[in-house]
């Protein structure tokens, strides 16, 4: 009896402790959003490992920013070195002061180096805004059936519009607001864009041939192609005669695209881009993560130096490599690269990274598919000693609703100089001849052809070179990769 209710008494015992056990081992809340996440705790020790491997990160994450960044402090700069107007810095580039563009008024000509991987399918535009400070009004004028589109891109080089004859975009007047702007629009606005940073840019293109006629003709669309500050807008279409901009000096002597990004200045430029750069959704971590290794920096100069150094390493290691077309993009086929989010990178750093290194500010895929290579059909580096040649078979040019090229660019991804003055052949081109079958052989090489094969030709330099492949409106045989483009054939 005894024992029963001994056992009883240590049976109530364990009960109660079991039960004070349990309220006690609550859950310990879990987070629902990035900011409800601990980041890492200041004052951390930091080995130079652990430093230079952030350090890297940092750098191939952060390129494409500090590149877009820069480029508009050069506009800044250059234009308002030259009364803060628009004008062609070289006589060859379309500059203009922050909150307006530019435009040229022909094809850009070989002598630029400020963006790599130009093109003369186009008359192109440029202009750089800071939204935070004042809206941007853009105008659409009636470009009848001439392909056109105008790109307009956030800091992250994304594309944040959809603007442009594959959108059936109608004239009129178009309004650009920074991410927190909450004012009125006023009336005569046709839709806003709203870019998910300050910072925004514009490259306008619009397609021409290449005959004088054609030239002629583009100019009654070009007037009118203008971005200004809403402050200016007054509901009537503005035009310009931009082909009396005047010309900006630049030195002499450059050879290849000028150098966005100084490996030896990244710390002092990524943190201020951080904050001009809201992360994106997923991006919180990554940020308090870089921070915290800058903050230990700005306190350390050890940090900073290991810092420094790995930012130079990762200049050479990782961002020069991208300059190659193999590293760039993945397989079309037949030797060919493509990039697959060009212009709306969210998380793919790495092709963000590729491209700002070898030819920033991409279109979007559905606007422009690009193509491209540096080795022939042995695998061997492209060099214009030799002779080459892409064939199309008949029926089997790229299929696109606007148009094609295949352009050759030097070793810097810059235009050879040439007596031709020839860069690309493909839609623009009035005198290409066919095969006799309907096929269409187009020649690469620093020595003619021959006579009777001169207007295929595209003069390469002594030295090595890449050849590209735009298709711009392309068709969904394209888009999906069914299409791939011919190999690239060196002439024995």
């Amino acid at each position: 009896m005894k024992t029963t209710r001994k056992l009883n008494l240590i049976a109530v015992a364990l009960i109660g402790a079991l039960a004070f056990t349990t309220a006690q081992a609550q859950q310990v809340p879990l987070p629902k959003t990035a900011a409800e996440v601990p980041g890492p705790a200041a004052g951390n020790t930091m080995t130079q490992a652990y430093v230079q491997m952030v350090g890297r990160m940092a750098y191939v994450w952060g390129y494409a920013m500090v590149n877009s960044h820069n480029r508009r402090a050069a506009f800044a700069y250059v234009t308002g070195q030259n009364g803060n107007v628009p004008g062609w810095n070289g006589g060859v580039l379309p500059m203009a002061p922050i909150g307006y563009n530019s435009m040229l008024n022909d094809y850009i000509k070989p002598e630029q180096t400020f963006v790599a991987c130009p093109n003369q399918d186009v008359v192109y535009g440029a202009g750089y805004f800071a939204l935070d400070k004042e809206p941007v009004v853009f105008q659409v004028p009636d470009f009848g059936d001439r392909f056109w589109v105008y790109a307009i891109y956030d800091a992250r080089t994304d594309e944040i519009a959809e603007i442009g004859k594959p959108y059936g975009t109608k004239p009129g007047f178009y309004l650009i607001v920074g991410p927190n702007w909450k004012g009125k629009v006023p009336a005569g606005i046709t839709a806003v864009v709203r870019s998910s940073t300050e910072l925004a840019f514009t490259a306008p293109r619009i397609f021409k041939d290449d005959t004088a006629k054609d030239t002629q003709a583009v100019q009654s669309v070009l007037g009118p192609v203008m971005f200004y500050p809403l402050s200016k807008f007054d509901g009537k279409m503005k035009t310009t005669d931009w082909s009396k901009l005047p010309h900006f000096p630049v030195p002499a002597g450059a050879t290849g695209e000028t150098k966005w990004v100084a490996p030896e200045k990244f710390f002092e430029q990524l943190p201020g881009v951080m904050k001009l750069v809201p992360p994106l959704p997923g991006e919180e971590a990554l940020y308090a993560w870089i921070g915290s290794v800058f903050e230990a920096a700005a306190k350390d100069p050890a940090i900073k130096q290991a810092l420094v150094e790995s930012f130079v390493a990762a200049d050479k290691e990782l961002i020069a490599p991208l300059f190659q077309w193999k590293y760039n993009g993945r397989s079309a086929g037949n030797g060919w690269t493509s990039p697959v989010n060009n212009a709306q990178w969210g998380t793919d750093f790495l092709n963000r990274t590729g491209t700002a290194k070898s030819n920033i500010y991409d279109n979007k895929p559905d606007e422009t598919k690009y193509i491209y290579r540096d080795l022939d059909s042995q695998g061997q580096q492209l060099h214009g000693k030799n002779l080459y040649t892409v064939t199309f078979p008949k029926g089997q040019l790229p299929p696109v609703k606007g148009f094609w090229s295949l352009t050759l660019y030097n070793e810097h991804h810059l235009f050879h100089p040439n007596k031709l003055n020839r860069y690309s052949l493909g839609t623009k081109s009035k005198s290409l001849q066919y095969n006799p079958d309907g096929s269409l052989t187009l020649y690469f090489g620093a020595k003619s052809p021959g006579k009777a094969k001169e207007t295929n030709w595209v003069p390469a330099p002594e030295g090595t070179f890449s050849l590209y492949i735009r298709a711009y409106w392309s068709e969904q045989a394209i888009l999906d990769g069914s299409w791939m483009p011919p190999n690239v054939e060196k002439v024995k």
